[in-house]
């Protein structure tokens, strides 16, 4: 991303809710106190945000009744001194705390800072975060969370990758053999065979897949509509007094894997063109490489380059341009949605709703198929406050990462929530999950599990309970809290 530092809450002041008997477009209740950024699910059901002044977080804690609408926010711990970070790689860890790494700017100056942190929300506390070695510049890079749950990292300016092991909290450098071009400015998507796939800036239309196991990237083909956009700002860009300017390759957009397998990915616009998507077919028995077919085209003035995408309960695809405009697509169409999101982040949030930057709900028509929902097969049927659990079944981490922006601001949500629900009041209580089994989506019949803490503010008595992954519930089995 390059040169659109404007908040975004400052468009979605001007939005007021929307109400039609289709797709619903509604402010919350209590907007966040400083803006927000960029969004991250945490596994206790709370929602963190970063506030307008970069160094600043909060967190929006839904009400009783499981409403984000009218959930409120509190102010969580700052940043460590010297970090204030804007469009870094991040993610959610398997063990619940949250992961930060880089900066295209801190201090809102350019400067593609190697600067990290991790947050634990038991502790509330952020604790500083070394870089890999070699990277010297990470800024606003690629990065996905492994099936075995480590945190995978691009360098901007190079082929280099590096994970971090969550547990021994060491960076393990990864071969990067057959590469195409360098990181900058491509987006990761994780694959349900734990590869990853993405498509080429640099080297455009090219695309590629990385192999974990084999440490290696192979071709994925080339894209039949070019997704690349020129960069759109700024010129060559001085970062380091002792090194020459950086001249960025230009731009893309989301890509988010569908629950059919197919990876939905969209571009920007070159010249009067208009912006184009493409759709990623998985490797088969006839098809070994895989295969990309064109997608609908956006309608004119419409660009997709850096913005956000997520995937809807539905199956649908939720696009927003950067006019803030919101399309929904179907697996052949694109449709325009009334509403407009005003550029800033979307999240799936556990009740299937999408969080658009920070301060708006977005609800979407249908549901999901029952396939793609979490099953439960051994769980404790009663639970005290203040213990732990562990809970085991089938598809936990969902069929996606669900959450997708061109390169950097990654919010997926491909991880277990737990919520219990109060039999005699209705009232809603998230537990906070660790531990998972699995961070892979799509994982089929396979058994995981995942831990989860029962709160102690969660109501007494007979319950039902329910694992929900990207917005989507398993049925609910019945529970007493003691």
């Amino acid at each position: 991303m390059l040169g659109r530092i404007a908040l975004p809450f400052a468009l979605l002041l001007s939005i007021l809710p929307a109400i039609t008997n289709a797709q619903t477009f509604t402010r919350l209740v209590h907007q966040p106190p400083d803006g927000s950024l960029i969004t991250y699910q945490l596994t206790d059901g709370t929602v963190m945000a970063q506030g307008g002044g970069e160094s600043d977080w909060y967190v929006l804690t839904p009400d009783v009744n499981g409403s984000y609408v009218n959930g409120t926010w509190k102010r969580v711990a700052n940043l460590q001194s010297g970090y204030q970070p804007l469009y870094f790689a991040g993610a959610v860890l398997a063990d619940g705390r949250l992961v930060i790494s880089g900066g295209e700017y801190n201090f809102n100056q350019f400067s593609f800072t190697n600067l990290g942190a991790i947050y634990d929300p038991v502790a509330n506390a952020w604790t500083p975060l070394s870089h890999p070695a070699g990277f010297d510049y990470i800024g606003d890079s690629p990065s996905a969370v492994l099936p075995d749950g480590r945190f995978l990292l691009g360098d901007k300016f190079k082929k280099l990758m590096a994970a971090l092991d969550p547990k021994t909290m060491t960076w393990t450098a990864f071969p990067n053999a057959g590469k195409n071009d360098f990181n900058a400015e491509e987006g990761w998507t994780l694959l349900p065979d734990g590869t990853i796939l993405t498509f080429d800036v640099k080297d455009h239309p090219k695309s590629e897949r990385y192999l974990p196991e084999k440490g290696k990237w192979i071709s994925a083909g080339n894209l039949p509509a070019d997704l690349w956009e020129a960069q759109n700002c700024c010129g060559c860009i001085p970062y380091d007094p002792n090194k020459p300017c950086y001249q960025p390759p230009g731009e893309v957009g989301p890509a988010v894997l569908r629950p059919d397998g197919t990876v939905f990915a969209t571009g920007g616009v070159v010249g009067s063109a208009k912006a184009h998507t493409d759709i990623w077919t998985p490797p088969s028995a006839g098809d070994r490489k895989g295969h990309w077919t064109a997608g609908p085209d956006f309608p004119s003035g419409e660009d997709a380059g850096d913005c956000y995408a997520a995937l809807l309960p539905n199956g649908n695809v939720l696009v927003q341009t950067l006019s803030g405009s919101l399309y929904e697509f179907d697996g052949a169409h694109l449709t325009r949605e009334p509403f407009n999101g005003g550029g800033g982040a979307l999240m799936v949030l556990p009740t299937g709703e999408i969080l658009v930057g920070g301060s708006s709900v977005y609800k979407s028509t249908g549901t999901f198929n029952p396939a793609w929902a979490p099953t439960i097969s051994a769980f404790p049927s009663t639970v005290a406050r203040g213990a732990s659990y562990q809970i085991s079944g089938t598809q936990f981490n969902g069929l996606s990462q669900a959450n997708s922006f061109g390169d950097e601001d990654e919010t997926q949500t491909n991880y277990p929530l737990v919520r219990i629900t109060n039999n005699a009041t209705g009232h809603v209580f998230y537990t906070r999950t660790h531990d998972h089994s699995t961070m892979g989506v799509a994982t089929g019949s396979a058994i995981v599990s995942t831990n989860f803490d029962v709160s102690a503010a969660t109501e007494t008595g007979a319950s039902t309970l329910v694992v929900v992954a990207n917005g989507i519930p398993s049925q609910p089995v019945s529970i007493t809290v003691n």
